[in-house]
């Protein structure tokens, strides 16, 4: 982490006269690109991206220059290392369409959000298409058959397969087969996203920008259409996707400058909804089930129903027997159960209380009946009340917190006590019993176990709903304060 901190000084020093205030590392995604906010001096912010994969940093470097060259909605790259692991963008804020969504619902004005970014996304598509070399693609130059064969296999492989449910495999390949040829006789290909959904879409001044746009390759007009209307986050209503479909077909209309066999164009949609559906169950397989990343495994049961809503009300207009058998099964109550955590309910009795706590004053006690739960010691990740800067803050505040994400194995952490615990909260709900209690410990109590309290504590509420009480207990030579937080 200290080396892409360092590159990006090197680099922004190198292109830029301002002075460079504090690099800020970003929330992490599914992928390895590793994000910083750089702050200058005089008030503009820039994106630093940290990436070993050169190939793929080329890959999107290319692409913006191209795009921003056609006047598209993209950020401008301002300087690239040396070697390619490191670039500096335009920053385009914290705002995206998924954001406007959770704060504003589903009003006219986010409305008009998707509207604008499937406008966009035409433009994007048939202008971007003009001049562009599919050479610099990372992956395929094309969605075509293979790409699509590829996109089941890898539903197949990282979800279908973890069932444990018998089927004939030849029979569910020949479908696949005959799925993937359908969809590849399209008469529109231009240039596709490939991962169209409104985190990848900046809002900014009441205009739409497009970000992660390296994946993309040659291929059919729906595919993005169908990422953004069919996000399961986004759970957009069936007269939205309906009315936005339209929105997008007029404005592609325009473009090509002649009509869309509609009928056809929709009964592809519909085909690449069902792949696009597929091909996130796959990556939330991977990175949940396989990686065991906490968010993508929660995201599986929202993912499983709006593939079950998409087999009930929609058709794709072809036979593919034993994939419809397994679809069936795969979006079954019996199946969604598997992933859904149990949450607490009003009559639910337990309460989890989550102490952080100093070793030089022992572990905090427990007084209820049946005693047990956890401790971890949070020594062995590295203390930020060694270096100065920290030494007066505590696991609350921004700063520290930043240290710990990014210097520290702390995230890495977490995930394996979240694997722990969580069976014993989902497991002590269904029991009924009425208490656990979990506690971190470090040297002073005030940085390592502060945070990992508060980030538990965050973990159990918006996994489970289940009541919990957070108390920090401080050392001596530190305000000794308790917090209790319903």
């Amino acid at each position: 982490m200290q080396l892409a901190i360092n590159e990006l000084e090197l680099l922004f020093t190198q292109h830029f006269s301002t002075q460079l205030q504090r690099i800020e590392k970003l929330p992490q995604s599914g992928s390895d690109r590793i994000y910083f906010r750089l702050y200058t001096a005089d008030g503009p912010t820039y994106i630093g991206t940290y990436n070993v994969n050169v190939r793929e940093n080329k890959t999107f470097i290319q692409f913006a220059q191209h795009f921003k060259n056609k006047h598209l909605p993209v950020p401008t790259v301002f300087a690239i290392n040396q070697d390619g692991t490191v670039y500096i963008q335009e920053d385009l804020g914290e705002e995206n369409l998924l954001n406007q969504l959770e704060k504003k619902g589903h009003t006219q004005e986010v409305y008009e959000l998707f509207a604008k970014s499937l406008s966009q996304l035409a433009q994007l598509q048939i202008k971007g298409h003009e001049g562009f070399s599919y050479d610099w693609c990372l992956t395929a130059k094309e969605f075509g058959k293979q790409a699509i064969l590829s996109d089941l296999l890898y539903f197949k492989y990282y979800f279908l397969d973890t069932l444990k449910q018998p089927y004939d495999k030849q029979a569910l390949l020949d479908d696949f087969d005959f799925l993937a040829s359908f969809l590849t006789r399209t008469e529109h290909k231009y240039f596709m996203f490939r991962d169209f959904q409104s985190r990848n879409i900046v809002v900014h001044n009441n205009d739409v920008h497009f970000i992660d746009f390296q994946g993309g390759m040659q291929g059919a007009l729906q595919y993005d259409v169908a990422s953004l209307l069919w996000q399961a986050k986004a759970e957009l209503s069936d007269e939205w996707k309906n009315s936005l479909l339209e929105h997008y077909m007029n404005e592609a209309e325009k473009l090509l400058q002649k009509n869309i066999d509609r009928e056809l164009f929709v009964s592809q949609f519909n085909g690449y909804i069902l792949i696009r559906l597929l091909q996130v169950l796959g990556a939330y397989g991977f990175r949940g089930l396989f990686e065991r990343k906490a968010h993508f495994l929660a995201s599986i049961p929202l993912a499983l129903k709006n593939l079950q809503w998409f087999l009930q009300h929609k058709k794709v207009g072809l036979s593919c027997p034993e994939f419809e058998r397994m679809l069936a099964y795969t979006t079954s109550q019996e199946v969604i159960a598997q992933f859904e955590p149990i949450q607490a309910t009003a009559e639910t009795k337990l309460v989890v209380t989550v102490h952080s706590f100093s070793y030089k004053k022992g572990i905090p006690p427990d007084d209820s009946s049946n005693g047990g739960g956890f401790v971890f010691d949070m020594r062995s990740i590295l203390n930020p009340g060694r270096f100065n800067p920290y030494k007066h803050l505590s696991g609350k505040d921004k700063e520290v917190q930043d240290f710990l994400e990014q210097r520290t194995k702390m995230n890495e952490f977490l995930n394996s006590v979240f694997d722990m615990v969580d069976i014993a909260v989902a497991n002590y709900i269904e029991r009924d019993f009425e208490s656990l209690h979990i506690n971190f410990g470090c040297t002073g109590g005030q940085h390592r176990s502060v945070y990992a309290a508060e980030q538990t504590a965050r973990h159990l509420r918006n996994k489970f709903k289940v009541q919990v009480v957070l108390i920090h207990t401080n050392t001596a030579n530190w305000v000794t304060t308790s917090v209790i937080e319903e």
